[in-house]
């Protein structure tokens, strides 16, 4: 079955992992910071860091959701200090932006990053002038991906209307909310961590393994029958 897409006007799309692949491994810089913040944090070491920082990510759909939750940590403290990262992992995709600037409509980030992160890492793929709006975990009021309340955060400061939004993401339990909103799903399929995770396949439209690749497939000229 071919799942239309003449009629999407808004394409929204996750960040790590998603408009960079895995492979840049730009995550586990932050992985690492996140773990010596646990460290710092509960006064442990690097195994019982590690040990909580991933049960706080699969049970609260960030290890950050879960740090806030258990021990009150200061969400701001957390997101300046695991995001200091250099991104010299990153360069310009120019089949990516190619991609990109074909899609008719606006394209838009939804994150469980924060915006000056997110930002950074647009400019790094060399395609930030190319998005028209950002939803961070700040506008979520730090509720994460999978939670329903992210998404309608997310629908409410973007101003879109789900039955003409495409989502691309790379973790599939975050393509669930999107779905039962209304929304076309893209899932990557790129080894991300945990991004087989509560996969249903009747949740996902389209499977793809890489992001430029994906775009590459979609019809041209857009509009024209």
């Amino acid at each position: 079955m071919t799942v239309p897409i003449d009629h999407i006007d808004s394409w929204i799309f996750d960040l790590d992992n998603t408009l960079y692949p895995p492979s840049a491994q730009l995550f586990d810089l932050i992985d690492a910071r996140m773990g010596a913040f646990i460290m710092r944090l509960l006064d442990v070491d690097a195994v019982e860091a590690r040990r909580v920082q991933k049960q706080y990510f699969h049970d609260h759909g960030t290890t950050m959701a879960g740090l806030m939750r258990h021990h009150d940590v200061d969400p701001e403290n957390f997101l300046v200090d695991v995001h200091d990262i250099a991104l010299d992992r990153l360069s310009v995709d120019t089949r990516l932006r190619a991609g990109l600037e074909r899609l008719p409509g606006r394209k838009l980030i939804f994150t469980n990053a924060d915006a000056d992160y997110a930002a950074r890492v647009l400019e790094a793929r060399g395609i930030a002038d190319l998005f028209d709006g950002i939803c961070d975990i700040r506008i979520t009021g730090y509720i994460p991906k999978p939670d329903a309340a992210a998404y309608a955060a997310m629908v409410s400061h973007l101003g879109v209307d789900p039955a003409r939004s495409l989502f691309v993401e790379d973790m599939a339990r975050n393509l669930t909310p999107a779905k039962a909103l209304g929304m076309t799903t893209v899932w990557l399929d790129n080894g991300s961590e945990s991004g087989h995770r509560d996969h249903l396949p009747d949740h996902v439209d389209f499977h793809a393994s890489d992001i430029a690749d994906w775009l590459d497939t979609l019809p041209q000229p857009w509009g024209i029958s």
